[in-house]
């Protein structure tokens, strides 16, 4: 098995020889599944969802490398596709579902309790319970932050928001997971 650099990956996607292209690519979803897998799954709490989501992070990769400029690192790119992604499809969902505001924490505590795949202990429960309760963004960065140990600087680039807003916001998500579970 071939070890993956990020700089021949870059390369092999940018090359006109298609089954250069296509090797490129299968290296960079072997690399990178995993990750975004569980980023999106933090997002969107369903296993099925969570993969279907990443497919589409993957085809979205495909069809637009050609826009990708290489400011940023492909992994900075991945992950803000599939951020959007798991954004975009909790407002479908929410818009769809006719879930007033009030009760979005609501509705995802639901999914998150009817989860057959969640196999976490009481303790982790409450503590994906907390979680839930944050908006979106906030819950995104609180995820990236703590469970992947992103620095403020590689969450700036996904998020596209400065590091003191950041920083802001994930101190923000801290206190309201901790008030969560100490109210009981």
């Amino acid at each position: 098995m071939k070890l993956y650099n990020e700089d021949e990956v870059l390369e092999g996607l940018r090359s006109d020889d298609e089954l250069q292209q296509k090797k490129a690519f299968e290296l960079l979803v072997g690399y990178y599944s995993e990750k975004l897998y569980w980023q999106i799954r933090k997002m969107v709490l369903s296993h099925d969802d969570a993969n279907d989501l990443l497919q589409n992070t993957f085809i979205k990769a495909w069809t637009n490398i050609g826009l990708f400029r290489g400011e940023a690192k492909l992994s900075t790119w991945l992950y803000k596709i599939a951020i959007n992604e798991s954004i975009t499809f909790l407002n479908k969902l929410k818009t769809r579902n006719m879930v007033p505001i009030d009760d979005e924490n609501i509705y995802l505590l639901e999914r998150l309790e009817s989860d057959t795949y969640f196999d976490g202990d009481e303790a982790e429960m409450k503590l994906q319970k907390a979680i839930v309760t944050l908006p979106d963004k906030q819950r995104a960065v609180f995820n990236m932050r703590f469970f992947d140990d992103m620095s403020y600087d590689e969450i700036s680039e996904i998020m596209g928001t400065s590091v003191g807003a950041l920083k802001a916001s994930y101190h923000h998500a801290s206190k309201k997971i901790e008030d969560f579970l100490t109210k009981d």
